[in-house]
């Protein structure tokens, strides 16, 4: 008898549970939290700019080669100021006496100015002197534009003499990543190019001498200022 009873109170409690979990059912259906989409782990999306510590911000170098362009360059100063992010610009001493204003609205806002040379001209053995003069030639004109003496250089296609470093007291500035900008119209592919390759204290080449180079510029700011970071002038990398 007690063996019955026992096998009945068991059965007895397996319906209870049976039917608590039928009536349970619905509601936890109704209510439970929705599983995470499918995507990247958490780590690997960037957090935030507030939620970065100063050891966590990364900077990179804008800079600017063949201008001052008189639209597009207007149009990309009027872009980094709305954003407050100052660059570097290597103008050429040619298109700086065609366009002065555009100089002295660069020192205004806080932008570093370059020497690219007069005419972007490339060195080779044979034009060392030229190549020089021509370094000469545009400081000068950046002196009369703004009144500072110009201590950066960035030499046209990479080719430089480092014994011009102490001839003319200048230190060249090269670049860490270079999206071809000059061979595209596809402003979104150069943007691209720069977003996917990009590190900390990484300096940018681009050209403000094309409208899609200064619409590409402008997606990489807002783009890596959403990722945390910092743009500085080329001094900040190389010194700081």
């Amino acid at each position: 008898m007690k063996h019955e009873n026992r096998i009945f109170n068991i059965l007895y409690i397996i319906c209870a549970c049976l039917t608590l979990t039928a009536l349970v059912r619905p509601f936890l259906s109704q209510n439970a939290i929705p599983a995470i989409a499918s995507g990247p782990p958490v780590a690997s999306i960037d957090p935030a700019p507030s939620d970065l510590t100063p050891a966590e911000i990364r900077r990179a170098a804008l800079t600017f080669d063949d201008g001052p362009h008189p639209v597009y360059t207007e149009q990309l100063l009027d872009g980094l100021k709305e954003r407050g992010v100052q660059a570097t610009f290597f103008v050429t001493g040619e298109h700086a006496e065609l366009h002065p204003d555009l100089i002295r609205r660069m020192r205004d806002e806080g932008h570093l100015i370059g020497n690219h040379t007069y005419s972007h001209i490339q060195l080779t053995a044979d034009n060392r002197e030229k190549f020089k003069n021509e370094l000469i030639q545009t400081n000068e004109i950046l002196y009369e534009i703004t009144g500072d003496e110009i201590q950066y250089v960035r030499p046209p296609y990479g080719s430089w003499d480092k014994k011009l470093e102490t001839d003319l007291n200048m230190f060249p500035v090269l670049w860490n990543v270079d999206p071809l900008d000059w061979q595209t119209a596809n402003a979104g592919r150069v943007a691209r190019a720069v977003i996917g390759k990009v590190s900390d204290n990484d300096i940018i080449l681009l050209h403000d001498y094309y409208d899609t180079s200064v619409e590409a510029a402008l997606m990489i700011v807002d783009e890596l200022t959403r990722q945390g970071y910092e743009f500085v002038t080329v001094d900040k990398i190389l010194f700081d």
